[in-house]
């Protein structure tokens, strides 16, 4: 199985250009700063992922945004001035969005031409600004399609964007992955690509009970639950029970070994048969810990998962840099900070 060279050891830049209550200049100009990706650089890591909202790059008519363009344009430079690369991940655009906050339809992008146009216009813009420098940032189409029924679908459109970028990206890294919020066990569900340049990626947050303890967010979850990792499957199993078999994740799949890195890799085994198989990079754009369990237990994790990571050449970006509820540097003791990031 191939690697997705140069993208092996990154980290999400979520809450600056996506995923933000505030939309202000003085936000986009100081969230993130040169100092932070050279803080990144010096922790070893050679990539960021850098979700983006279409809302920072067009008007709601589809006009573009020039100011939204020039974060992006910074951040790239910054990369290039610190040695490491950059993934544009596009993580809401006009007519879709995975947020469970935003009570949009989920699936009304998978059939309405007018808003794919929509996306690959938006996508052809961003190729033929960025595609000039495939040895620093590659492209990930859309973040975390949700329901299983436009799986299909799905793949069409990402066929044709892929096709759309290349007219001006032909040696850019393109990234794409599939349903259940990117879930790795949709990973086998994926359009087989003709093209040495594309990547499949996924999402792995498990177990959910674990690395998403005490969210607000989660139905079901008591804002006061703690556990720490490792555990017994049969202890997470049990208290995955507060929440719906689809919250849970593939906790409840027969015949898991106990968590640690055999856990995981029997997790991933559908998704690193079908990249074997097709010969195609495997990454993992999100996976994390939420900053309420103990550090010990999400440096235990980090490793554990890593381990497989790093066994199958899987290339990946920790969820996330700087607050939404998982930042690394909002950690206190800087040596945990780096602690962790040197088993990312």
């Amino acid at each position: 199985m191939r690697t997705l060279n140069g993208y092996m050891h990154g980290v999400n830049l979520g809450g600056w250009l996506s995923q933000t209550a505030d939309t202000s200049k003085a936000h986009y100009d100081n969230f993130i700063t040169e100092e932070d990706i050279a803080y990144i650089a010096s922790l070893g890591l050679d990539h960021v992922r850098v979700p983006v909202d279409y809302t920072l790059l067009e008007e709601e008519d589809g006009t573009p945004k020039t100011e939204g363009y020039s974060y992006l344009d910074n951040c790239v430079t910054w990369c290039r001035t610190h040695g490491i690369r950059m993934i544009l991940d596009l993580h809401k655009t006009y007519g879709y969005s995975f947020d469970p906050l935003d009570k949009t339809d989920k699936t009304v992008f998978f059939r309405d031409a007018a808003l794919q146009e929509r996306f690959y216009t938006l996508w052809k813009i961003l190729a033929a600004r960025y595609g000039g420098a495939p040895e620093l940032v590659a492209f990930e189409l859309l973040n975390e399609i949700i329901e299983p029924e436009v799986a299909e679908a799905w793949n069409q459109i990402a066929l044709h964007a892929i096709a759309e970028i290349r007219v001006f990206a032909p040696e850019s890294w393109i990234i794409f992955g599939g349903v259940m919020y990117n879930n790795v066990l949709s990973v086998p569900m994926l359009a087989e690509v003709n093209d040495p340049k594309v990547a499949y990626t996924f999402h792995s947050y498990e177990p959910l009970i674990f690395t998403h303890q005490g969210a607000y967010w989660v139905d079901g979850m008591p804002s006061d639950f703690r556990i720490a990792y490792p555990n017994t499957i049969e202890n997470y199993r049990e208290s995955s029970k507060m929440l719906s078999q689809e919250l849970a994740g593939a906790i409840f799949e027969g015949d898991l070994p106990e968590v640690g890195p055999a856990f995981f890799e029997a997790l991933f085994q559908p998704a690193l048969k079908i990249a074997e198989e097709r010969d195609i990079p495997l990454y993992c754009g999100e996976y994390g810990v939420i900053d309420l369990a103990d550090n010990v237990s999400k440096i235990n994790w980090a490793s554990d998962i890593c381990a497989v990571f790093d066994k199958y050449g899987i290339g990946r970006a920790y969820w996330n840099y700087k607050e939404k509820d998982y930042g690394i540097v909002n950690i206190p003791d800087q040596n945990v900070q780096r602690e962790l990031a040197a088993k990312l």
